[in-house]
């Protein structure tokens, strides 16, 4: 096992990390919109926020030797289900044709009341 740490995606708001690496596979924990950069969320939309979560889970797996083609499986959390179309919009452009397994939950709410979190599970890339 190995831990994955990437100053391209918000630090861990908690005891826990980014990511880690194990038997071939990349368990990446949920990542919101916040912009690493700014250290605050990307905007208030629900796409502005897809957007950067996606962008921080992308930096994560590319941390790990990994990438979004190799994603097998994601949680999407929404604070609002209401959400959900936007969200998938924006979800389907980071994935393209052949995305990955996924479960989309509402749930009351998320970290820092973010709209959106997203996790995935995905296997290294080969070298």
């Amino acid at each position: 096992m190995a831990r994955v740490q990437t100053d391209q995606a918000p630090a861990a708001i908690g005891p826990y990390s980014q990511a880690f690496t194990a038997q071939g596979f990349v368990f990446c924990s949920g990542q919101v919109g916040i912009d690493p950069a700014l250290g605050e969320f990307a905007g208030d939309s629900i796409e502005a926020q897809t957007q950067q979560a996606l962008r921080n889970l992308q930096a994560v797996l590319e941390a790990a030797g990994s990438g979004l083609p190799q994603v097998v499986k994601t949680t999407v959390f929404l604070a609002d289900m209401d959400d959900f179309q936007a969200m998938n919009a924006i979800y389907a452009e980071f994935f393209g044709q052949e995305p990955p397994a996924r479960s989309t939950v509402a749930v009351k709410q998320l970290p820092l009341s973010a709209r959106v979190e997203i996790e995935a599970v995905a296997i290294r890339a080969s070298s």
